[in-house]
Order: structure tokens, then sequence, then C-alpha cells
């Protein structure tokens, strides 16, 4: 197929509804919308400029911190300041190729926040199963190697996608009653057969949430086993405290996964805007409350904080 009979099949560009049913109350709902993107941009620059500018805290676990705090960073902005023009300026109007883009970032960051939290289980791991050896195996290359890793299998299973969507005739209307650009809001709209692209969705999901779930609890199950081997009460304590920030951190991106999958089958004739909203949880809250989490528990990171604003009063 030419580029320009390609070209001549989408429209140049998409209208994004924002949340059907719910439009009289745009201008209310962009207020927490935009309080938890300013948390989420304050907080992990925050993580981001302490972690970069302490050596002390280039150690593993704060640079994987640091790995998730920048993930977050573009999660969020990807997708809240368009739903703040949707919502304020009633700006609906997404040229084709941008969607795409969005898209792209959108699930492609997911992926990554996934691969790194299973990482951070990886680093609970050796810290507690593993102390005395923790440095020798977790080392900076190491690090960096694993990094590598979760960008390139999210930038590997995400790249098919907008050429396939490319390549997609549009000859229905060209409205998707969502705030952004998801990929089966977007195939719905396409009219010609998209079954290799539905069982493509749902196989990367089901894999990459299935697989990196299953081995951050068989690490918490080898985490749990060496903890109640202690000996003190306090040692078992003290290791709880070093993972609680941790876990946190997981149960804040899967729990509104697993609620909004559930939602889907359980209640899957709800108003639109009732699986709108429970999506939209879950692209806010990991970036708004991660920061919080690891702020009030790590006490390293918390003392940086308070130190900064301490020195802004002097």
């Amino acid at each position: 197929m030419s580029a320009s009979n390609v070209t001549s099949l989408h429209p140049t560009s998409f209208l994004l509804m924002g949340i059907p049913g719910l439009e009289h109350l745009h201008i209310w709902i962009s207020i927490p919308f935009c309080s938890a993107y300013i948390l989420a941009l304050l907080g992990n620059c925050t993580l981001l400029f302490i972690i970069c500018t302490d050596p002390a805290l280039h150690e593993p676990m704060y640079l994987f911190l640091a790995m998730l705090s920048a993930i977050d960073l573009v999660l969020s902005s990807s997708t809240l300041p368009k739903m703040l023009a949707i919502f304020w300026l009633g700006d609906h109007e997404i040229n084709f190729h941008a969607c795409l883009t969005q898209m792209f970032f959108l699930h492609s960051f997911s992926i990554m926040e996934s691969a790194v939290l299973l990482a951070m289980a990886f680093d609970r791991f050796v810290a507690i199963c593993e102390p005395l050896r923790y440095t020798t195996i977790l080392t900076q290359p190491l690090i960096a190697r694993i990094g590598m890793a979760a960008v390139t299998r999210a930038v590997t299973l995400m790249t098919p996608l907008p050429f396939l969507l490319r390549r997609f005739p549009y000859c229905k209307n060209r409205v998707i009653a969502h705030c952004y650009c998801e990929h089966m809001a977007v195939v719905k709209l396409a009219c010609s057969n998209t079954r290799f692209n539905n069982i493509y969705g749902i196989a990367v999901a089901l894999v990459i949430v299935g697989l990196d779930l299953l081995f951050v609890v068989l690490s918490y199950v080898l985490i749990l086993r060496a903890v109640l081997r202690l000996a003190s009460q306090e040692a078992r304590y003290k290791a709880f405290g070093t993972c609680a920030s941790h876990v946190g951190a997981i149960l804040a991106f899967y729990t509104p996964v697993v609620i909004s999958s559930v939602m889907h089958r359980v209640a899957r004739h709800a108003a639109p805007h009732v699986h709108i909203l429970a999506a939209n949880f879950y692209l806010l809250f990991p970036p708004m409350v991660n920061p919080i989490i690891y702020g009030v528990k790590t006490k390293q990171i918390r003392e940086r904080v308070l130190g900064i604003f301490q020195r802004k009063k002097i």
C-alpha cells in the first residue's frame, strides 16, 4: 500500500470526548486531576533532584527509585496536559500521529514501570536474603543493564502497534470515547479486521502484568521466609521496614490495574464514565503517591527533603 493511500485512509485527527456522560462536570473533575498532576510533578522532580545531587544516595534502591520517578513523570505528562486542555478549553481534537505517539508513550512507559517494580523487588530480595553479597551482585553496571532491558522490552513490544494502527482504514466516526488515546479505543474506530491487534494487546497485558507480578510475589515469598528465620523480633521489624515503601508502590501500581480489569468483566454494562474514571485513576494514582510513600517511609529521603525546607527558611 502506498504512502498516499495510507494517508487517505486515516483521518488527520481524532476527537477525544473526555469523560462521556460527565461533560457538564469537566471543570469540577479537572480540579482533582490538576492537583494530582501538580503533586506528581513536584514529588517526582524533588525525588530525582535529591537522588541525582546526593552521592550518598547513588545506591541500587535509590537508583531504581530515580528510574521509577522518571517513568512516572513521563506517564503523567503524556496524558494529563491534553486532558486538562479538554476539561478547561474544550480542545477535543488531537492529530492522528500525535494520538499514536501518546498511545505509544502511555503503554510503553506502563510496561517500563512494571519492570522497574520487579527490579526493586529483586533489590529487596538480595538485600535481605543475600546481605553480604548485596554490593557485589547489584553493581552499577548491572543496574544500568536492568534499566536498558526494561526500556528495550517495552519499546520492542509497543513499537508494532502504531505501525499497525497507521495501516488501518478508519471509515467510522473519528470520536474516541476517552480522555486519551488508548490502544483498544483507537482500534474500535478501524473498519477492517483488527483481530491481531485485539489478541496482541490482551496477550501483552496478560503476559507482562502476569509474569512481573508473579516474580514480585515469588520474591516476597522468599523474603518472608528469610525474615521469619531471623532470631530477634527487632531484626524482623527492621527487615520488613525496608520493604514497606516498595510494597506500597506495588499496591499503588497493581491495585488500580486489577480494579479496572475486574470492572471490565464484572461491571461490563456499567456507564462508560465508570470505566474511564477507573482507567484515569490508574494513570493518576501511582505517579502522585509514589513520592509520598518513599518520602514518608524512607529515612534518608525524608531527611534530605526536610533539610531542603530548613535551608529555605534560614
